[in-house]
């Protein structure tokens, strides 16, 4: 063997050894890597990605803490203004990523009004999840702003659809979104882990997507509560007059049946597609639920239902929630049933017991006594002044009348 031959072979017999060892460090590095978290099997890389995908969907559960920059570029400086009212003002923005939210800034009397309604929302509607109440999606607390950034609801309000002359939903899209709204109030009672009461059900605050599923939304008044306490006590009233349960403007404890007396003042809005009182109808200022209850207790339900325009093909539906809203709305707070219960009679699945006048105690001036089932404790008292003077009081329903309720509060 030459020289020159020798020299090749050696030359190979190097190679042959560098790539091998290249070869070895190789599999070393993708097996530290494999153990580190760096370049991983396909296998391997499909779970690691899932599982991040896992964290960041269950990150985004939480509500977010946006800036108040963030929030002046999604609404385009607060340029698209949804709404306003007592709790504040509402514009509708839209983030780099295209989801379009309602962002809620909130204002009030007092810097406590506004910790508390913010501690209420954030506290309640922020730690759950169901199809039929709106979704907080975050919130801002700075110094200058304090917003809650929502889910949009393309079709706004109930209210604009039960209130105006032209009826664009027919009864059986206003029964669907009856029975979606029990839904929803049913969880915030029965399914959470601590009940959730929310004190300020009415059509304003039943919102509606882009294919009119109802939403409950609004919990600024909103209170949890232990299961085990059947009773809250609260100082001064809650809620909207004409919405709100009588016990509410009493020194009585509070159970969450005021929640079902103020679906039930709802449901017979529904039925009626107007306001249960309404001021600006000179033909009859009778208090529309005193007014189907009549009507009911006469056996002249097919007459209601024809000046209220339901269709033959709607009275089995309309006459549903004619009963099921006068079990709501009885004076008695365990009378009410229960939210689940409104669901399954709403739906047809249970049937309706025969229901006793819910406004007898407005005929007769008995005095208002509530009785626990679980506690068997009895609360007597009688009818005092709550909020102005009688002489204040004009146009008002039945029961704001007998507990001198203030008809301006029902705006704010």
């Amino acid at each position: 063997m030459s020289s020159s031959e020798a020299i090749a072979i050696e030359a190979v017999l190097v190679i042959v050894v560098i790539v091998a060892k290249v070869a070895i460090l190789i599999c070393v590095c993708r097996k530290r890597n494999q153990v580190n978290g760096g370049t991983i099997s396909p296998d391997s890389q499909f779970i690691t990605l899932t599982m991040d995908k896992f964290l960041n969907d269950m990150e985004r559960e939480k509500p977010i803490r946006f800036t108040g920059q963030q929030l002046r570029i999604a609404t385009d400086n607060y340029s698209n203004l949804l709404g306003s009212g007592g709790f504040g003002t509402v514009y509708k923005g839209i983030f780099s990523n295209g989801t379009m939210v309602a962002v809620k800034v909130l204002r009030g009397s007092s810097n406590k009004k506004i910790d508390e309604q913010f501690m209420a929302e954030v506290g309640t509607i922020g730690r759950i999840h169901h199809f039929n109440l709106v979704r907080l999606y975050g919130f801002c607390f700075e110094r200058n702003l304090i917003a809650l950034v929502y889910e949009y609801m393309g079709n706004g309000s109930l209210d604009r659809y039960l209130f105006h002359e032209t009826k664009v939903l027919g009864y059986e899209k206003l029964h669907e979104i009856a029975i979606g709204t029990a839904r929803g109030i049913a969880y915030l009672h029965e399914e959470c882990q601590h009940r959730i009461i929310h004190y300020d059900i009415k059509p304003g605050n039943i919102l509606l997507d882009k294919n009119f599923y109802p939403k409950v939304a609004d919990f600024g008044l909103a209170k949890n509560c232990n299961r085990e306490n059947t009773h809250i006590t609260m100082t001064g009233g809650r809620g909207t007059p004409g919405y709100a349960a009588p016990e509410l403007w009493m020194p009585f404890p509070i159970t969450h049946k005021c929640d079902v007396y103020s679906f039930g003042m709802l449901l017979f809005e529904i039925i009626g597609r107007r306001r249960n009182l309404a001021i600006k109808n000179t033909e009859s200022q009778e208090w529309f639920p005193i007014w189907v209850w009549k009507k009911k207790d006469a056996g002249l339900l097919g007459e209601a239902m024809i000046v209220c325009g339901i269709e033959e093909k709607n009275k089995e539906i309309a006459e549903r929630m004619i009963k099921v809203a006068l079990w709501c709305v009885q004076y008695r707070p365990e009378l009410r049933p229960i939210m689940s219960v409104v669901v399954k009679m709403l739906e047809g699945s249970l049937e309706i017991p025969k229901t006793f006048n819910p406004f007898q105690h407005l005929i007769d001036g008995t005095e208002f006594t509530t009785h626990s089932v679980q506690e068997s404790n009895t609360y007597t008292t009688s009818v005092s002044s709550v909020m102005v003077s009688d002489s204040s009081i004009v146009c008002a329903t039945p029961i704001m009348r007998k507990y001198e309720i203030e008809l301006a509060s029902s705006t704010a």
